[in-house]
C-alpha cells in the first residue's frame, strides 16, 4: 500500500524520445508524477497542456512533472509534439510501473467494466518518498493543487 512518507517505487521506462528515465535522476528535486489514461483524449490533454503552461512555476518550486500512461513512445511523441509538451511522457505499455503506484484499477464505464489508469498524482520529495497522493484527480484547478502542496513542502 502506497502512502505518505513511504519510499516511492524506483522505475525506468522510456520518454517520448525513446530515452531512459529512472526515478533515481531526480534526486535532489520534487517529483510531480502524474498517471492519466491515454494520450490525445479531452481530459488528458487539458491535464497536459496545464502542467506544460505551469511549468516554470513548478521548476521555481523545484520540481519536475513526469506523465505517465500505457501508451506507446511514438503515441507520446505524436502527443508532446501536437501540444507542444515540455516535459518528459513515460511509457509503460507493460504497466508495471502502473500496478506498482497502484493506479491500475478495474473501472466502469456505461456499465461495462474494464481495467485502466485511475488519474492520480504523487509528489516525491528530494529524497525519494511519497509526499503527497492526488487520487481520482479532477483536471479542472489540478495544477493548482499541486504548486499549493509544493509550496507546503519547501
Amino acid at each position: 500500500m502506497l502512502e505518505h512518507g513511504k519510499k516511492a517505487p524506483a522505475f525506468t521506462l522510456p520518454n517520448q524520445d525513446d530515452k531512459k528515465v529512472s526515478l533515481k535522476d531526480f534526486k535532489g528535486s520534487k517529483v510531480v508524477l502524474y498517471f492519466y489514461p491515454k494520450d490525445m483524449t479531452s481530459g488528458c490533454t487539458q491535464e497536459a497542456c496545464d502542467f506544460r503552461d505551469e511549468l516554470s512555476p513548478l521548476k521555481k518550486l523545484n520540481a519536475v512533472v513526469l506523465g505517465v500512461s500505457a501508451d506507446s513512445v511514438t503515441s507520446h511523441k505524436k502527443f508532446a509534439e501536437k501540444y507542444n509538451l515540455n516535459f518528459d511522457l513515460l511509457s509503460d505499455e507493460s504497466k508495471e510501473m502502473l500496478e506498482a503506484y497502484e493506479v491500475w484499477k478495474e473501472k466502469s464505464m456505461y456499465g461495462k467494466k474494464y481495467m485502466g489508469i485511475e488519474r492520480t498524482t504523487f509528489i516525491i520529495d528530494e529524497n525519494g518518498k511519497i509526499s503527497h497522493i492526488f487520487p481520482k484527480v479532477k483536471v479542472s484547478g489540478h495544477v493548482e493543487e499541486i504548486k499549493k502542496a509544493l509550496q507546503g513542502s519547501k
